[in-house]
C-alpha cells in the first residue's frame, strides 16, 4: 500500500487539526475517526474531505471523552459523539495509570480523565491487579511488555550473527543528514548510545565532532568499527548503557539518540533519561529521533509524543520538536524529532 502524501495531526484530547486549526465539522472529524486503519509499514492513515491522510496522533488514535454499556457493549465516544465498541479484553495500564486498549476493528484508544472515571464507576469491581465489568474479568497488565532475554547482550549479538539488523538503514538517520547541517554546532564531545554498526557516529565525526559510540554488542561494533576505521576522532566501547564507566559523567555536549530508546526494556525508559542527563555537561543538548508508533511488544518498543513529553519535560527544555514528514517508507509517519537542552 503506498502512503499519503498529506499528513494531518490528533492533538492531545484527541480532536483533529488541520495545521494548528482543530476540526469542528462533525461530519469531517467522523470520516477520519470511522476510517482509521494501519497501513503496511504500521503507520495511521484515514481520509479527510475525500483525501487519504498519514494520521500523526500526539496520544492514541482515539482519546475517548466517555465510557458506557450499551447492553452488553463497551463503548467509548471521541470528540463529535463518535462511537465505538470496545473489547475489553485489550484493556491495559500505562505508567501514569491511563487505561488504553483497541475497538473492535483493533484502532488504539486511551481514556481521557472523564471517561477513567466512567469507567471505574461501571466496574463490578477492581483493584491493583485486574478489574471486572459486566461479569469479566480483566487482569491489568503494563501498556509496553518485555522479554526479559533483550536485556542481555547475547540478543542484540544473535541479531548482527543471524540476519540484517532492522534497524540497519547502512547510512545515518536521513533526520540527522538534513538537520545537523542546519543546527551548526561548534565542536562537540557527542555521545551515541546503542550506536550499532556506527553509521550516526560516523557522520558526527565526518563532521568534525570528537564521538564515542558505545553498543552491548560486539558483533555490531566490529562491523563498525570495519566500516569506520578511517575515522580516528570515534572512540568505540562495548558496554551496556545502564552500566557506563564513571568518567562519562558530566562529560558530553551532546547526546544523539536514535533506535536505542525504542530497543531497551520499556520499564528501563527512565533510567535511559537519567542516564542521558547525567552524562551532558551543564546546558548540554539532546538530539533524539523517537519512534511514534503503536508496537506494544517488542524490540522495537513504540511510544507516543504524550508519552515522550511526560518523561523528557522534567529534565529537558525543548527548542524543536516536531514530526518528520520526509522518512524512508517503512518509518514514514512514524518517526518524531527532538532537539533539546538539558535543565539546570
Amino acid at each position: 500500500m503506498d502512503l499519503p502524501e498529506k499528513f494531518i495531526a490528533i492533538d492531545e484530547e484527541g480532536y483533529p487539526l488541520f495545521g494548528d486549526i482543530r476540526v469542528t465539522d462533525p461530519m469531517v472529524g467522523e470520516e477520519i475517526y470511522q476510517n482509521l486503519k494501519f497501513a503496511d509499514n504500521g503507520a495511521l492513515i484515514s481520509s479527510a474531505g475525500g483525501e487519504n491522510v498519514i494520521v500523526e496522533a500526539f496520544d492514541e488514535a482515539l482519546v475517548a471523552r466517555h465510557f458506557y454499556f450499551q447492553g452488553s457493549r463497551a463503548v467509548v465516544a471521541m470528540p463529535f459523539e463518535v462511537e465505538f465498541s470496545i473489547q475489553l479484553k485489550s484493556l491495559r495500564v500505562d505508567e501514569w495509570d491511563r487505561f488504553h486498549g483497541l475497538t473492535e476493528s483493533g484502532i488504539p484508544f486511551v481514556l481521557s480523565r472523564n471517561a477513567q472515571a466512567e469507567f471505574f464507576q461501571a466496574c463490578d469491581d477492581y483493584d491493583d491487579e485486574s478489574v471486572t465489568l459486566h461479569g469479566v474479568h480483566i487482569p491489568v497488565e503494563p501498556l509496553l511488555i518485555s522479554d526479559p532475554s533483550i536485556e542481555q547482550s547475547s540478543y542484540w549479538s544473535q541479531v548482527y550473527q543471524t540476519e540484517t539488523p532492522r534497524w540497519e538503514l547502512n547510512q545515518a538517520s536521513p533526520i540527522l543528514l538534513d538537520m545537523l547541517p542546519r543546527l551548526k554546532l561548534p565542536k562537540s564531545r557527542v555521545l551515541v548510545l546503542g550506536c550499532g554498526s556506527g553509521n550516526d557516529a560516523a557522520y558526527f565525526a565526518e563532521m568534525g565532532h570528537v564521538v564515542t559510540a558505545v553498543d552491548f554488542s560486539a558483533d555490531a561494533l566490529s562491523a563498525a568499527q570495519k566500516k569506520y576505521s578511517s575515522f580516528q576522532n570515534i572512540t568505540w566501547l562495548q558496554a551496556d548503557v545502564f552500566d557506563l564507566p564513571a568518567d562519562f559523567h558530566n562529560s558530553f555536549d551532546l547526546i544523539f539518540e536514535h533506535t536505542c530508546f525504542c530497543a531497551v526494556a520499556p520499564h528501563r525508559r527512565n533510567d535511559l533519561i537519567h542516564i542521558w542527563r547525567r552524562c551532558l555537561v551543564e546546558g548540554g543538548h539532546l538530539l533524539a529521533v523517537l519512534f511514534a508508533m503503536e508496537k506494544k511488544n517488542g524490540p522495537p518498543f513504540g511510544g507516543s509524543e504524550w508519552e515522550y513529553r511526560e518523561r523528557l519535560k522534567k529534565h529537558f527544555h525543548f527548542l524543536f520538536w516536531a514530526r518528520w514528514k520526509q522518512s524512508i517508507d517503512r518509518r514514514n509517519g512514524k518517526e518524531l524529532f527532538i532537539y533539546a537542552k538539558k535543565r539546570s
